[in-house]
């Protein structure tokens, strides 16, 4: 009871304190009802610009964040098989690797829609308003192009980084030649630059489907193809393990099913 009492106020304040600080909001009450304080908040924290913020508020932040882990659970990367590529379905933000791979848009700032069920929106909801700040600095109001990544730490993910990459958004019936070229400069960028940092597992999520509707089958293919490539050709590099994260059952199915042809 402790615990629940200790993370209702907790949300009480994190949801004041973000009201208070927009004017359009202040005359807002927080709801009574635990669920309610915790999608306001995140809701609130989804609309923040990047702009500074109290040390306060990010040491309570974090302390509720991590509760929130806790409670989610926390998948250890020990349990896969090392040297390997695998699959795993499940909330890529439980994930204890060294990166997991954020779908972003070309502005990098994280998905501003409340609540919305994107992989851009969780990474960022879980992570904490550290990880819009870091990269608002590091994109300094430049887009970045299809195809290419970033990284930033983790913050209150497992994860010790985010590696951001952009993926192609398909607005035709199929994807074009240059989309299916530019998913796959999304997997091979993200692995050079987990390389160079020295990254030995790294998770990526189904770049591209869902809200950028690249068809499931093909970009798994693609996703397939274009790791296995890359992990045959970089023998010495330091990743040794990446994990396929899917989410849907449509994406598990093809993962399993791309994995096991070898």
């Amino acid at each position: 009871m402790a615990n629940t009492d200790s993370e209702y106020k907790r949300l009480q304040w994190l949801c004041r304190y973000l009201l208070d600080e927009n004017p359009r909001y202040r005359q807002m009450s927080v709801p009574d009802s635990m669920q309610e304080r915790r999608d306001l908040f995140r809701a609130l924290m989804n609309v923040r610009p990047p702009m500074p913020i109290s040390e306060e508020f990010l040491r309570i932040q974090d302390e509720q964040l991590q509760a929130q882990l806790v409670e989610k659970g926390v998948e250890e990367i020990l349990r896969f098989a090392q040297n390997d590529i695998v699959e795993w379905q499940g909330d890529i933000t439980r994930l204890k690797v060294d990166a997991i791979v954020n779908a972003a848009n070309s502005q990098m700032l994280g998905c501003f829609v409340p609540l919305h069920r994107c992989i851009d929106n969780a990474i960022h909801s879980a992570a904490g308003v550290q990880l819009r700040l870091a990269c608002a600095e590091m994109m300094k109001g430049s887009d970045e192009p299809t195809g290419s990544a970033r990284i930033t730490p983790g913050f209150n993910l497992p994860a010790k980084y985010v590696i951001h990459t952009v993926g192609p958004i398909v607005t035709t019936p199929l994807p074009l030649r240059q989309q299916e070229v530019q998913l796959a400069f999304c997997y091979s960028s993200c692995l050079d630059l987990a390389d160079e940092k020295g990254l030995e597992s790294i998770a990526f999520c189904c770049i591209s489907t869902g809200e950028f509707r690249f068809p499931n089958d093909l970009a798994c293919e693609i996703a397939v193809s274009t790791v296995r490539f890359w992990m045959a050709s970089h023998p010495e590099s330091s990743v040794k393990t990446v994990i396929f994260n899917t989410f849907k059952d449509i994406d598990h199915d093809l993962y399993q099913n791309a994995l096991a042809k070898g």
